[in-house]
């Protein structure tokens, strides 16, 4: 992570750029949330925070669905990226940067980067014959079809000969080798990394890097028969978006300390090809790329009822990219969505989806846990101390565990687990309830005793209401509100603002509606 002078540390966060021929699904949501997620966190420690995502918007795909409907593919573009634009909106996404790779900034990004890789003798004029899958916009060899087709998305391959540009990925097969072996956190999860290695070392073909069979792309500076491939183009919206190229005073400060967050089925693009561009061009490839694995569907009711593109129930399961995030939220409400999306899923494996494991999740951890303890907190303290919060005692039981709940929580957001966060924090909640049902504070009379069992019940929500922010800020803010504190617990700064003892006593506390009222299974 690179630093101030100061020490204060920067972050820049990005999500895969996400195709516009694509509607935006769960499988994106989980990416993006993750990613807001850990922003998020970061600006909670007081870093100075840059979180970029986006659309990636040429290539023949687009070109050809853009004729289907008889528009330009920038009227298409215009309107299918603003789909993205709008589910992350209503995901309380908080990104500080919208890319679209259509923007001119971005044209003139790639082609000051790629005319350096090819002023250095790294790019060079042949002849392709392939077999090319158009959903993919990607080449395969015979070995890697299944029964002749595309191995990702099951469609015939096409036969393909033209005149590229080839970038020379061959020459870097031993400069990448060294790399990984001299940063061995680079690209993580360990198995990740040991995958892109393995396949470095397996051997490295030089790849095209050009078309001239479309010309929805970028124009090649050097050659304009030729537009560049979406691949190489959709790479370099990480460097558009910090100044690479025209403000490098900016870009020196902020490429050190990005994190690349990708699904498993692109690490050969930013583990192989993309660290290889970088030091082509003469920067240092990206400083950490973390890998997360997919969201499979399970379970019997993702039907008609959440999916509105089913025709009949009982047609079978729904796929992942039939599942539009606001069918969700529409349901369970937004935070309900993050929470189930940071904490059931740990980054770096693969997870099962189902409508059954969210009203679980649901259920349990949040009405049963968080939301009953907010209310019955909120209701003794209204009973017991006419609605006015007692400050807590410093010797408090619920101290070392809400210690213990900042450590490890802090400690899971820096290894990008944000499961293990929320279930740090959770175990705060459950020990903040276990005390409140051995002590009983409703059954007693008024006084000390009472004040502090509920001044540290309050404490313990306090310092609940910081560690849940990155993943559920609407319900942070409610919280924060409900138990008398003024501002917002994102314009906290932490480890300080979590030290035991910060709720100061004397504050109305309001009961309100649930949070999160029980929901069948």
């Amino acid at each position: 992570m690179g630093r101030y002078a100061t020490g204060v540390a920067r972050f820049y966060i990005t999500t895969p750029i996400y195709y516009v021929n694509d509607a935006p699904h769960v499988g994106h949501a989980y990416a993006t949330v993750n990613a807001d997620a850990l922003a998020r966190w970061h600006r909670l420690i007081g870093d100075d925070v840059f979180f970029l995502t986006g659309t990636d918007e040429h290539g023949a795909k687009v070109a050809e669905a853009a004729a289907e409907r008889g528009v330009a593919p920038a009227e298409w573009t215009d309107i299918t990226s603003e789909r993205f634009r709008g589910a992350w909106r209503g995901l309380e996404v908080s990104n500080d940067d919208f890319i679209r790779t259509t923007e001119a900034r971005h044209h003139a990004t790639v082609q000051e980067f790629l005319q350096r890789i090819y002023d250095n003798g790294f790019i060079e004029l042949g002849t392709y014959r392939g077999l090319y899958c158009v959903s993919c916009e990607d080449y395969y060899t015979e070995e890697q079809l299944v029964d002749g087709k595309c191995p990702v998305h099951g469609r015939p391959v096409i036969e393909m000969q033209e005149d590229n540009y080839f970038f020379k990925l061959s020459a870097f097969e031993q400069r990448l080798i060294e790399w990984y072996e001299s940063a061995p956190d680079a690209v993580r999860p360990a198995g990740k990394r040991n995958e892109a290695l393995s396949f470095i070392r397996g051997g490295l073909r030089d790849i095209s890097i050009t078309r001239t069979s479309l010309d929805w792309g970028v124009p090649v500076p050097w050659d304009e028969r030729h537009v560049f491939y979406v691949w190489y183009d959709a790479l370099i919206n990480y460097l558009t978006a910090i100044g690479y190229g025209h403000d490098e005073e900016r870009f020196e400060e902020w490429w050190p300390a990005v994190h690349h967050l990708i699904g498993k089925e692109i690490l050969r693009f930013h583990c192989v090809w993309w660290p290889a561009m970088c030091m082509a061009a003469g920067i240092d490839p990206p400083a950490h790329v973390f890998v997360h694995g997919w969201l499979l569907v399970g379970g019997q009711k993702l039907s008609k009822s959440m999916v509105a593109a089913r025709a009949e129930e009982g047609e079978g399961l729904a796929k992942l990219t039939e599942i539009a995030p606001e069918l969700l939220t529409s349901d369970f409400g937004v935070d309900a969505v993050r929470y189930h999306l940071l904490r059931d899923t740990p980054l770096g494996t693969d997870g099962d989806f189902s409508y059954e494991s969210i009203v679980a999740r649901y259920n349990s951890d949040l009405a049963n846990n968080l939301g009953n303890l907010v209310s019955r907190v909120a209701t003794v303290v209204g009973s017991k101390c006419g609605g006015i919060g007692p400050a807590p005692d410093a010797d408090s039981p619920l101290r070392p565990a809400a210690e213990e709940a900042c450590k490890s929580a802090s400690d899971a957001w820096e290894r990008f687990a944000p499961h293990e966060a929320l279930e740090a924090t959770w175990r705060l909640i459950g020990a903040a309830n276990a005390h409140l049902e051995a002590t009983e504070p409703w059954k007693a009379e008024p006084g000390p005793a009472v004040d502090a069992v509920l001044g540290s019940a309050l404490e313990a929500l306090r310092i609940v209401t910081l560690l849940i922010t990155p993943a559920m800020p609407e319900t942070a803010e409610a919280i924060w509100a409900r138990i008398g504190l003024s501002g917002s617990p994102g314009g906290e700064r932490l480890p300080d603002a979590a030290a035991w003892g910060g709720y100061p006593g004397g504050l109305a506390v309001e009961k309100g509606a649930p949070l999160f009222p029980r929901r069948k299974p």
